[in-house]
């Protein structure tokens, strides 16, 4: 059972010290060759993590994003801080910073021209993204593009020379018991690693309509998020992004971003700096007594609309596969090409009726129950 909304966790953190140092959810991953483990095994475990640590973390990276003060004096002193030894350092880097609201994440290269990986929530509306190597050397970012629908920012920094860089693993390959290293900025204190291992896959925690995390018992904090989660060869399996807990600190749930759906988002944000997303305007729930989703509310002059969907309508099929949850619904109509036509099959009356509905561009505004 998932745990109440208010307990789950995005891994931003408020920095509370210096930093140091049309593609689509379905996407298939290319093939990747598998490496030998950058590790020692010993008995089947690792021996130590220390030769991962020095592989990779080079291309791990703080991000720094500054927000105007004003949009955030909503804001309360962070969970995760509050009653902790941090408290007074978070309040008194507050104070310095009078007109601007500090916050902290993480985030990983790519490639060596500066291509980085993080969350859409950490660099969001920013004012100024500053992200900082191991080494301590500092560059303004500029955002690339952003997708809101699974969380996932690409931005980029420029430098004179080679940047170290991490490759991507494939997490259809992951299994659960595997080792895993998460690596980040928990509560801005600088670049840190845990070890953990794969405790569950295909997660849904109610964060998007994308949900297909990995849950890791690897302890990870505030300001992980957008971190990278490592296999034994060194190479990037998912993307830090949220924690279940009653506190705001790690109990040993914690969820990432599978590489199989970031590949091709960070691929097609890289490359056109947006993800197109189908729409058809219409809310639906799943039904308890059958599969199927059921037609709650149709938008005007949504494609729904114009394409004959009515309330209490029940889709049972897409384009002749099976419709068995309103969350298959939700994926499969995103992820089909604005403008392409698709075909439903619905229930009205005891009857079944067939429809065609033009699929239509997703409002960058749009909530994601509307689909």
């Amino acid at each position: 059972m998932i745990p109440p909304r208010r307990n789950l966790h995005t891994l931003a953190a408020t920095s509370l010290a210096c930093m140091v140092g049309s593609s689509t959810a379905h996407a298939q991953v290319a093939s990747l060759p598998i490496f030998a483990p950058a590790v020692p095994l010993v008995g089947g475990g690792p021996s130590s993590f220390a030769p991962l640590v020095r592989k990779v973390v080079p291309a791990v990276v703080n991000i720094a994003v500054t927000r105007d003060s004003e949009a955030g004096t909503r804001r309360r002193l962070p969970s995760s801080v509050r009653d902790t030894p941090l408290e007074r350092r978070y309040r008194e880097r507050m104070r310095r910073h009078r007109n601007e609201l500090l916050e902290a994440g993480s985030g990983f290269i790519i490639d060596a021209s500066g291509l980085i990986v993080t969350n859409g929530h950490v660099v969001a509306d920013a004012d100024k993204i500053t992200v900082s190597l191991a080494n301590g050397q500092e560059y303004t970012a500029a955002l690339v593009g952003l997708d809101p629908l699974t969380d996932i920012a690409v931005i980029r920094i420029t430098s004179h020379d080679p940047l170290p860089h991490v490759e991507w693993g494939d997490s259809r390959l992951v299994q659960v018991g595997d080792w895993i290293m998460a690596a980040g900025n928990p509560f801005g204190l600088g670049s840190s690693v845990t070890a953990g291992i794969v405790s569950a896959r295909g997660r849904d925690i109610g964060a998007g309509p994308f949900d297909d995390f990995l849950q890791l018992d690897a302890p990870i904090n505030p300001g992980n998020s957008g971190g990278p989660t490592f296999n034994l060869a060194g190479q990037v399996v998912a993307v830090n992004t949220a924690i279940v807990s009653p506190t705001g600190g790690s109990v040993g749930l914690g969820f990432s971003i599978p590489s199989e759906l970031v590949i091709p988002i960070v691929e097609t944000l890289s490359q056109t700096g947006h993800i197109d997303r189908g729409w058809l305007g219409a809310t639906l729930e799943d039904i308890s007594s059958r599969t199927g989703a059921r037609v709650t509310e149709v938008d005007q002059n949504s494609p729904a609309n114009h394409g004959g969907l009515q309330h209490g309508d029940i889709v049972t099929t897409l384009n002749g596969e099976r419709v068995d949850t309103a969350r298959f619904m939700i994926r499969a109509i995103a992820a089909t090409k604005p403008g392409s036509d698709v075909q439903l099959t619905v229930l009205r009356n005891a009857r079944s009726l067939p429809l065609v509905v033009h699929v239509g561009h997703r409002p960058l505004s749009e909530d994601s129950d509307l689909h």
